[in-house]
């Protein structure tokens, strides 16, 4: 199994810079994808990006360009870097993994969750 804890959420201006992490801790030998989702209040929770043991990335068409996903495999960490924040993208960003090397968008496919971190973009 895979225990995930992130950090770095928080307030922010519209336009600002916030740059979340997720610490993956458990079995994390095996080849696995980490990535990040996200629910705003009152919608469903919504794929923003995911990464590869490789590298290999897929992110949601409307982060594309303004968020980055990065990972550091010697410290089993994930991290989004969003840029120009919208205020329409407050939610509680959750760290998510699967094993595996398929970069699915579907949160069903990932069996690991942690327990989130809010991201508030003031306008």
């Amino acid at each position: 199994q895979v225990q995930l804890v992130e950090s770095g959420g928080g307030l922010v201006q519209a336009g600002g810079s916030l740059r979340l992490s997720c610490a993956a801790s458990g079995r994390t030998d095996s080849p696995y994808v980490m990535g990040w989702f996200r629910q705003a209040p009152g919608k469903e929770r919504e794929f923003v990006a995911a990464i590869t043991r490789g590298g290999n990335t897929n992110y949601a068409g409307s982060v594309k360009g303004r968020f980055t996903i990065s990972r550091d495999s010697a410290r089993n960490t994930v991290y989004l870097q969003m840029n120009s924040l919208k205020p329409e993208e407050t939610a509680v960003y959750y760290c998510a993994a699967r094993y595996g090397s398929v970069l699915y968008s579907l949160e069903k496919w990932y069996a690991y969750w942690g327990q989130g971190t809010q991201v508030t973009v003031s306008s």
